[in-house]
């Protein structure tokens, strides 16, 4: 766990050697297949690239001559530095490190090409806490997944909205922010009173530790409970070099929302096959039906409640902290997505505007 550095610092500190570092473009060998590092990570609102890429859907979608080259990880900072560093050429990723990485990098290193999920987050609190409503929040312990992600904005931001502060600025409730399995540990060893966790880990901890739901952040969001929780994001450069290797991809998570939304069943039980492949193990199927439940999976990257998550980072000092707001509406390119969806007859996706639109 990241003591001392914002995930904004971290990525700071990256793109600073990068700029004074040679720069290295997209290799291919010559009259060789283009190749495609895809960043994802293990989780149920990365279920398109699990399944399309364990399943061989996306190869068999790009075809023979670009080869597909899967990285997986498990924070969205690591997968944003790689993005950045040219270790990878896209990546699903939450909204937080994106913004991040586009900000960090003066706009010029990513583009969002694509959404992938909406919803899956939730506050769960200990039944055991004390905790009936936010008027007993104070003197409680919660926990997030990581400092400055999305889900830990989400938190901060719902406490200020409650009239709490953390006791590190002067008020009476504590945050600490580490990793999901040990989220779990301090749940089951009451050292924390709540978290705001991504799924499954909110039904983990329903079910395997004493917990119950007491904020479902798609109640946050009216009027439809939609809020981006997983997008794709591309290397500017990349994008620009490979459009027809994006297009193919575009297409692979198009197809494979729509299997995905149409097919939920079998989507369930071939996750799980393909997440035991990536992890060792399965989750229980009652935990994973619920999870999936609260996660609509979608192209749509639901721009503006992206915009909304960006101002909410800003005003709690993670992004940007001591400069002037940042403009992240250049952040989105859908030009390709668009025309995969008009080819397949579907309705093209974000009109939203930028960051101002979100300010109250």
């Amino acid at each position: 766990m990241v003591k001392k550095l914002t995930i904004v610092g971290l990525v700071i500190i990256l793109v600073t050697i990068l700029l004074h570092a040679p720069v290295i473009g997209f290799v291919q060998a010559q009259g060789g297949p283009k190749v495609l590092r895809i960043g994802y990570f293990p989780n149920i609102n990365h279920a398109q690239a699990v399944l399309g890429i364990g399943g061989g859907e996306f190869q068999k979608e790009l075809g023979n001559n670009i080869q597909v080259q899967p990285y997986t990880f498990n924070a969205g900072s690591s997968a944003i530095q790689a993005l950045i560093s040219n270790r990878i050429d896209a990546t699903y990723v939450g909204p937080g490190p994106a913004v991040n990485g586009y900000v960090a990098s003066l706009g010029n290193g990513l583009r969002i090409i694509s959404g992938a999920a909406s919803g899956g987050a939730v506050f769960v609190v200990r039944n055991d806490s004390g905790i009936s409503s936010p008027k007993d929040f104070a003197n409680k312990v919660f926990a997030s997944p990581q400092l400055g992600n999305t889900q830990d904005i989400a938190l901060r931001n719902y406490l200020h909205s409650q009239g709490y502060q953390r006791k590190d600025n002067g008020g009476n409730v504590t945050v600490i922010s580490t990793d999901n399995p040990i989220i779990f540990t301090l749940f089951l060893k009451k050292q924390v009173d709540g978290a705001w966790v991504p799924e499954p880990w909110g039904a983990k901890l329903v079910n395997e530790a004493g917990g119950r739901i007491l904020v479902d952040e798609r109640t946050l969001w009216p009027p439809d409970g939609k809020f981006v929780t997983a997008n794709i994001v591309a290397r500017t450069d990349y994008l620009q070099q490979n459009p027809d290797v994006v297009k193919k991809l575009l297409a692979a998570n198009v197809n494979e929302t729509s299997w995905i939304n149409n097919n939920t069943d079998a989507a369930i039980k071939a996750f799980n096959i393909e997440f035991k492949k990536l992890t060792g193990k399965t989750l229980a199927e009652n935990e994973l039906r619920q999870a999936w439940s609260r996660i609509q999976f979608t192209y749509d990257p639901l721009k503006l409640s992206l915009f909304q998550g960006a101002n909410s980072a800003y005003n709690l000092g993670f992004l940007a902290k001591g400069k002037p707001r940042p403009d992240v509406s250049g952040i989105y390119d859908l030009t390709i997505l668009n025309e995969v969806l008009k080819e397949k007859g579907l309705q093209p996706v974000g009109g939203a505007g930028g960051l101002a639109e979100a300010i109250p």
